[in-house]
């Protein structure tokens, strides 16, 4: 019987989800630290986007992990001071882009954050403070499309200037600060090895 490996990676900005790329120049997870041969991201992270990031050589539990039951957390900055009304329509849904097709997004639980995180300031600047305010809020969603959380921010009128997944499932990004790497014995605890 073979043994997997599971681990828990703080992604920071600029890498890609995946470990190979035609783009040299592009950042890939190997890069990060040495994974073992077979290992798999579970879902995605786009380029820009930091946190959470599940990592598998068990594809078994690669597709328990994306399962529609499991939550995703993501903690957005937004440019501008979002208000109940742009946050009940996130709640309810709203309709994005999906590769050209218009599509609605399942119901979310949406609410903005008193606090900033306190997240370390990403590598490359987000933007001068001159050009208004901004603020934070929590998104928590079960089904994951593409860059779906910057589109429904943008629908409502309030675009992502930063994003963080926090939580997948019962699994906390907590303080692993960005590249780091823990491995787990499992997804489905949160048990350090």
């Amino acid at each position: 019987m073979t043994s997997h490996h599971h681990f828990i990676l703080h992604k920071p900005y600029g890498y890609l989800s995946q470990f190979v790329c035609e783009h040299d120049w592009k950042k890939v997870l190997g890069l990060l630290y040495p994974f073992p041969e077979g290992t798999m991201s579970i879902g995605r992270l786009d380029e820009d986007s930091e946190g959470l990031l599940l990592l598998t050589t068990d594809g078994m539990v690669c597709e328990n992990m994306r399962a529609k039951d499991k939550e995703k957390e993501y903690y957005a900055q937004l440019d501008g001071m979002i208000g109940e009304d742009a946050l009940e329509k996130l709640r309810a849904g709203v309709e994005i882009g999906i590769r050209g097709v218009k599509y609605m997004t399942l119901p979310c639980r949406a609410e903005l954050l008193s606090d900033d995180p306190g997240f370390p300031p990403r590598i490359k600047k987000i933007r001068d403070d001159r050009h208004g305010p901004t603020c934070w809020v929590s998104i928590t969603l079960t089904e994951g499309k593409n860059r779906q959380i910057r589109k429904m921010t943008a629908a409502v009128g309030f675009p992502t200037l930063r994003l963080l997944r926090v939580r997948v499932d019962t699994i906390q990004l907590g303080n692993l600060k960005a590249g780091e790497v823990r491995e787990m014995d499992s997804l489905f605890s949160e048990e350090v090895k």
